[in-house]
């Protein structure tokens, strides 16, 4: 073969390697966006599935925090004798319940929500248990009271956990 040959071979094949590679970018890109709008279309249905899970477990979180307030928890949780260390532990032992009820919502919610609201039960039992070791609280009224004049003066530790859930709903939707 001389020389002329092999360009005229060249020449001869140029054009059809030129339209392969032409064709084989626009069927490599066709097959890209079809997967990117597969995947698109099932996170779409997926989301529709999962965002009323989410939100409905955002709404129990909610309603837990609302029930373990302490003012709240107060007016709902009557005494069952006059001695305030038995009154701190049945709060205390509702609280624990509720939590425990709810446990299974911390897999719809970020880490960082489920931890605000893990530190608002812990703040609370603590603010009771406080309460409840101070040597002039003996009886139930008084341990009620002392609670309740805490909270005039601060906000209540679920307060901020509230919050927090109010700002991550807001950006789910």
């Amino acid at each position: 073969m001389n020389q002329e040959q092999v360009f005229d071979f060249l020449f001869a094949i140029l054009p059809a390697a030129i339209v392969g590679a032409v064709a084989f970018y626009f069927f490599h890109t066709y097959l890209k966006n079809e997967e990117s709008r597969r995947r698109f279309l099932l996170l779409r249905e997926n989301r529709k599935t999962a965002l009323p899970l989410k939100l409905q477990a955002y709404e129990r979180m909610a309603l837990y925090l609302e029930r373990i307030s302490p003012g709240k928890l107060l007016f709902r949780i009557k005494p069952t004798s006059e001695e305030a260390s038995l009154y701190a532990n049945l709060l205390i032992a509702n609280i624990e319940q509720e939590f425990e009820h709810n446990l299974a919502q911390q897999i719809y919610l970020t880490s960082e929500c489920w931890d605000y609201i893990k530190t608002a039960k812990n703040a609370t039992i603590n603010l009771i248990r406080n309460a409840a070791a101070k040597e002039n609280i003996e009886t139930t009224d008084q341990l009620r009271d002392l609670i309740l004049n805490n909270m005039i003066e601060r906000q209540p530790p679920t307060d901020a956990a509230l919050i927090f859930i109010k700002n991550e709903v807001k950006n789910l939707t």
